[in-house]
């Protein structure tokens, strides 16, 4: 009954308390197959990825322009694809952007080996296509796998780019080390140098890029209002993790985890902590499959839920609404569960209000209303 829940929500206001109703899901637009990630063009437009290997502007009106000419060769199957985009901070007058793909190796026989890439383009003034395209990391070594890509990227205030990086599954042990890219956060001027500040430069033996190791598959990055740096990342069977990012640190895959192997049975020595590792600020057992995250800056659907995380579930099929306290998680609130699809990506726009894409083969972009 409805009554008891008005006068329930009298009762909060009259006592002073704030009441969020849950927001409204609208769908913007559908028929994107496979959308990975979105990007909010000038004059409310909006720019999709499709794991496919395609990149579309999608119209105010919801309707799916044809594919973009300009993106690379992309290694399509399993977990690759046409990945993460990002809008450059000054894109308005430069038009530049910045988007992460799994890169197949020209030099393999069969282009059986891949990994991950970052590239920088700009969008024609008429937006039919990329121009000036150009990679400017490239993920060494390349490995034979279809799996952990990572690839979420984030512009930092430092102007510098930030990707996450996978352990392409089976190469997990590489992860605690800093003589290759798999596992780790990079981070690279937008030409892909190794700034001369970063953690590891100094480092004989190891690759000058990596802001941060021991990581699985890293598909979540957002900065906080407090200006850190946050990721989630995929754990095996329970273990998915919430982290901080610090400069040179260890977060400690596949040393500590609270996962298990597929199948059953421990990873390694089966522990939780260990000195010199990073534990997970937050973890999830079982596991949700986190992908795109947000922290809200808006007070569009009340001043309660600004400062609070919003993480894609691939798994479930839900928003998780993440109450942060003191650098903590206090709750957790699950939205969108009615629709029950994969999550894939998460974004504030222009207009303070939250965007989500559903990674199905007919795939939405939808805004939660107030």
């Amino acid at each position: 009954m409805r009554f008891p829940r008005l006068l329930a929500g009298l009762l909060m206001l009259l006592a002073g308390s704030p009441v969020l109703a849950e927001p409204r899901p609208v769908v913007i637009a559908s028929g994107i197959e496979n959308p990975w990630a979105v990007a909010f063009l000038p004059s409310g437009r909006y720019l999709v990825t499709e794991k496919l290997g395609r990149m579309r502007v999608v119209e105010p009106d919801g309707k799916v322009g044809p594919p973009l000419p300009g993106v690379p060769q992309v290694a399509i199957g399993g977990q690759g694809g046409l990945l993460d985009l990002v809008l450059d901070s000054g894109f308005e007058s430069n038009r530049t952007l910045y988007f992460c793909f799994s890169q197949p190796d020209a030099e393999a026989e069969g282009g059986r080996t891949n990994g991950t890439a970052l590239a920088r383009a700009q969008l024609s003034t008429d937006r039919t296509r990329l121009e000036n395209v150009r990679i400017i990391f490239s993920q060494r070594p390349k490995v034979a796998s279809r799996n952990h890509f990572g690839c979420r990227i984030a512009e930092g205030r430092d102007g510098h780019l930030y990707m996450t990086t996978g352990d392409r599954f089976s190469r997990k042990d590489d992860a605690q080390r800093l003589d290759n890219h798999l596992g780790k956060i990079i981070r690279v001027t937008k030409d892909g140098a190794a700034p001369p500040d970063n953690p590891f430069v100094a480092q004989a033996g190891a690759l000058p890029e990596i802001w941060s190791y021991g990581h699985r598959n890293a598909q979540g990055l957002a900065w906080a209002p407090d200006g850190r740096l946050w990721m989630t990342e995929h754990g095996p069977q329970g273990g998915d993790e919430i982290n901080i990012v610090q400069p040179g640190h260890n977060y400690g895959w596949p040393v500590i985890t609270y996962g298990e192997n597929y199948g059953g049975g421990k990873i390694g020595e089966g522990i939780t902590a260990k000195e010199g590792m990073d534990p997970p600020l937050h973890y999830w057992v079982p596991s949700i499959a986190p992908s795109g995250m947000v922290f809200l800056t808006s007070d569009r659907y009340g001043k309660g839920w600004r400062g609070n995380l919003f993480v894609g579930s691939l798994k479930f099929g839900y928003l998780d609404r993440i109450d942060i306290q003191g650098g903590k998680v206090v709750a957790e609130h699950k939205l969108l569960e009615d629709g029950r699809a994969r999550i894939r990506d998460v974004r504030q726009g222009p207009d303070g209000l939250i965007y989500v894409l559903t990674d199905q083969t007919n795939g939405q972009l939808i805004r939660l209303q107030p």
